[in-house]
């Protein structure tokens, strides 16, 4: 089992147990992810980025990222897949580019 499999299995129970699933459909998942975004952002409003606390960078980057876990699971996509389809298109462009 991968690391983000774990992680996703481990968030799965953990909604599970409070019976949250009914509210994390794809929409409200992915309007989630832009609100902790938000917050990750407001964590640096006005600071010098030594001035930003790194407790709630952690806090934050945890929200986004299982939020997106929990997104992919919904609509059933593979993140280790997903993130180098996108590496490797995102390469592709940058070579054009030159």
């Amino acid at each position: 089992m991968t690391d983000i499999e774990t992680l996703t299995d481990a968030l799965l129970a953990f909604r599970e147990e409070r019976d949250w699933a009914q509210f994390h459909n794809a929409k409200d998942l992915a309007i989630a992810i832009s609100i902790e975004s938000n917050e990750l952002l407001e964590a640096f409003l006005w600071k010098s980025a030594e001035e930003t606390k790194q407790e709630k960078i952690e806090e934050e980057l945890a929200d986004i990222f299982s939020f997106a876990l929990l997104l992919a699971h919904e609509k059933g996509l593979d993140v280790t897949s997903i993130i180098l389809n996108k590496i490797e298109k995102k390469g592709q462009k940058t070579l054009t580019r030159r």
